[in-house]
């Protein structure tokens, strides 16, 4: 590996926190986010299903980009106060990907067969009860490759944070293209890499975690070699 080529390396994995941060922050609070839009959606109050559903809308019909501007330059000029970059991205990350999310959360509770909510009314059991230890136990098995998909696509916006400055890998690599112009191959060959290996490892964690549910609800796992193509939403 030539002196350059070791430069490159070295300036583009030094961003590579800075992308995990965001992806991690990010996805725990899609995860907040996803379940508590989505069961709201579900209440029988429509003031609840109201404000749920004008989040949702708001933030699936909006550019990211925008999104991410108004926090970072817009709100500061109207409050007067200015966010950390990578808290910044974090809370648009977040924020958006949870409106998605909601949709999956709300549509997997949905899907948990009608036998077992009359099962579960049969017993007397509260409402509450009802969706903590029926339902949700069931949806959330569900829910597992279509998050998958969404939290790789999270991973993937997180290169929208070199608009604000956060110090990620694809900062880093546009950084390096003014010096090492004739190594732009190189470059973003390695900002490849590193999403994929990213994308990767989350894949590899989701499944588990879906196998996991699925052994604890008395079913049969699907084989291992549909795990890209049901991360890809491949059935």
């Amino acid at each position: 590996m030539s002196d350059a080529h070791a430069t490159i390396l070295s300036s583009i994995l030094s961003g590579l926190g800075a992308t995990i941060s965001a992806t991690l922050g990010g996805i725990l609070l899609t995860i907040v986010l996803a379940f508590v839009a989505g069961l709201a959606m579900l209440s029988p109050s429509r003031a609840v299903r109201f404000i749920s559903r004008v989040y949702v809308e708001g933030f699936r019909g909006t550019s990211e980009v925008v999104q991410l501007f108004w926090l970072y330059f817009v709100l500061p000029a109207l409050v007067g106060f200015k966010l950390v970059p990578l808290f910044a991205g974090i809370l648009v990350l977040g924020l958006n990907h949870g409106a998605y999310g909601a949709e999956v959360v709300r549509g997997a509770v949905q899907s948990v067969p009608r036998a077992q909510r009359e099962g579960a009314l049969a017993l007397s059991l509260p409402p509450a009860q009802r969706m903590f230890r029926v339902l949700l136990p069931q949806a959330v098995v569900e829910m597992y490759p279509p998050f998958n998909n969404l939290f790789i696509q999270l991973l993937k916006s997180t290169a929208l944070l070199y608009f604000i400055s956060a110090g990620e890998i694809t900062e880093k690599g546009e950084l390096l293209r003014p010096v090492f112009g004739s190594d732009l191959v190189f470059i973003y060959g390695v900002e490849l890499v590193c999403y994929l290996v990213l994308a990767v490892i989350i894949t590899l964690v989701m499944r588990t975690l879906e196998r996991i549910g699925a052994r604890r609800l008395g079913r049969r796992p699907q084989p291992r070699s549909r795990v890209f193509a049901r991360s890809a939403g491949v059935s």
